[in-house]
């Protein structure tokens, strides 16, 4: 089995326009998630991205982050006139402050080998006495047929995060609320993608994170579209609002009940394992060492969150 190769917490990924210096600070300093990313591509129009690049500097050296929160930022991609500058904006300007840089619609693993390569070079450069880490976002059909090699092309890569409404765009879906299940359709219409990511995430040890859901008032769709992501593997979801932050993290914690579980879980199968059994059964169900996987996980996620 491949280890997670991370341990920052990813349950809750809230998104900040660059272009607002008020939404970066109350994201960074208030609100109560385990990763804030400040974006330069999606949400800030072409004639902003230089001052959103000088917004982002400006905040990294203002803001005090509240304690074990991750700063990321997302850059352009690299197909893009952007990127480049980019990286080498925020990096210069506050390269010490930033924990990873997201980059978005990778098709394939060389788009992600560009920005290692730059990033590197940057921090030779300036004498960083840190090494940011790499997300890598999939949000095309290119870049889920790749997603296998994408997951193991650099060891600076930490998580996969999913994009649904670029992902409808690049295969044709007509839906038009991103995240949301498409009318008429008879399933989960993100299985097969959403899948795909888990299982390539899972395999090179990175975490991976669903995108938004972009109903904003509609807290139950979010409920459910999280716990189906929970129910699937994932590590953590996007927020794009603060009323849905607390519900994020509430599904990607692990409850007392799993908890407790667990533990009992680990104690019979390591009494089993003391008298040579490799499979009990525990209130009617078989454990065997699959399950004391599953219980282990759950233990290291709990431990992360000083619930034990």
């Amino acid at each position: 089995m491949v280890e997670m190769a991370v341990e920052r917490l990813r349950r809750s990924e809230m998104a900040s326009p660059g272009s607002s210096v008020k939404m970066m600070r109350k994201a960074l300093e208030e609100l109560p998630v385990d990763e804030v990313f400040l974006d330069l591509e999606d949400s800030v129009a072409p004639g902003q991205k230089l001052e959103a690049r000088r917004n982002i500097v400006q905040i990294l050296n203002e803001a005090r982050p509240s304690e074990g929160k991750t700063v990321a930022v997302r850059i352009n991609g690299v197909r893009t006139r952007y990127w480049f500058g980019d990286l080498v904006s925020v990096v210069e300007g506050a390269g010490d402050k930033i924990d990873c840089i997201m980059v978005p619609k990778v098709d394939e693993p060389a788009e992600v080998l560009a920005v290692e390569k730059a990033l590197a070079s940057l921090e030779e450069n300036l004498g960083l006495d840190k090494r940011i880490a790499l997300e890598a976002q999939i949000e095309t059909a290119r870049g889920l047929a790749n997603v296998n090699e994408i997951a193991r092309c650099s060891d600076r890569l930490e998580a996969l995060i999913f994009g649904p409404g670029d992902y409808a765009a690049s295969i044709g879906m007509r839906g038009m609320t991103i995240g949301a299940q498409a009318a008429g359709y008879p399933g989960h219409i993100w299985h097969y993608a959403m899948f795909q990511i888990r299982n390539a995430s899972a395999a090179a040890g990175l975490q991976a994170i669903d995108g938004p859901y972009a109903v904003i008032n509609d807290l139950k769709g979010f409920e459910e579209s999280a716990k189906l992501a929970r129910s699937m593997g994932y590590d953590g979801k996007w927020v794009i609002h603060p009323s849905q932050i607390e519900l994020c993290n509430k599904i990607f914690t692990p409850t007392e009940e799993e908890i407790s579980r667990a533990k009992l879980i680990i104690e019979e199968y390591q009494r089993a394992w003391a008298e040579g059994r490799g499979a009990i059964a525990l209130e009617g169900e078989m454990i065997d060492a699959a399950t004391l996987r599953i219980a282990n996980r759950i233990i290291e996620t709990a431990k992360r969150l000083n619930l034990i």
